[in-house]
């Protein structure tokens, strides 16, 4: 349930930066990091531990390990709080504490690594995909884009497209399901094509191997129009 955690730097670089932390700050500390594979970590099960430092947020955390140290037969913690610093440069919408989740926020747009070359790919047109479930984004990053001057393609329309008379799609997709999707005026009816579809998926397959290819394929002829716009 973590602010974007695919920003999240892996463990190891993590422990790392701890590390070299820990070892400019006191390099005679004697310290032991460990990963946490639950809210608890070792401070429920080792009989070594003393203290644990808290903050004001974490408090009731810390009262939680100790009934759990309780139930285990071990010693209570000291628990020692903290005050949290404050971040003078924390937007509106972001925490008012130094927060690692504000910090992901403002990775956003960030490249995480160089884009990759690959020398079977012509260097222009430079094609980027936009992918995610409804009310990801997908038509507002597609809007911002849009106003930097790419050439958009969207492949929803395309999607509409195929269908049309006359479409790439419309002929085998009739052929394979039917005249009864059709309309009166001869245009596919989707209400009806999707109720013959959805929930089966020999039949759905069906569809999208007549479908996608095409998508595809009007996608690809749009990528060189934008090319042939500059």
């Amino acid at each position: 349930d973590k602010v974007l955690p695919e920003l999240i730097e892996p463990y190891e670089l993590r422990a790392a930066k701890l590390r070299e932390f820990l070892e400019d700050v006191k390099p005679s500390l004697c310290y032991d990091i460990v990963p946490l594979a639950d809210p608890f970590g070792p401070s429920i099960t080792d009989p070594d531990l003393q203290c644990l430092v808290v903050s004001e947020e974490t408090r009731r955390g810390g009262e939680a390990v100790n009934r759990k140290r309780l139930e285990n037969g071990l010693s209570e913690l000291a628990l020692h709080e903290i005050q949290l610093m404050k971040d003078p440069d924390h937007s509106q919408n972001e925490e008012e504490k130094i927060s690692s989740s504000s910090l992901r926020q403002r990775l956003l747009g960030t490249l995480l690594q160089p884009p990759r070359q690959d020398p079977a790919l012509p260097l222009r047109p430079y094609v980027i995909g936009l992918t995610g479930g409804t009310g990801s984004g997908k038509t507002s990053i597609a809007k911002l884009l849009g106003h930097l001057g790419a050439f958009i393609i969207d492949a929803d329309k395309l999607g509409h497209a195929v269908y049309v008379p006359g479409g790439p799609a419309y002929e085998p997709v009739v052929a394979a399901f039917g005249a009864e999707i059709l309309n009166k005026d001869g245009t596919i009816n989707r209400k009806v094509l999707g109720a013959k579809v959805f929930g089966n998926q020999e039949r759905l397959k069906s569809l999208t191997d007549i479908v996608w290819p095409e998508i595809a394929q009007m996608a690809k002829e749009r990528v060189r129009e934008a090319d042939a716009q500059g």
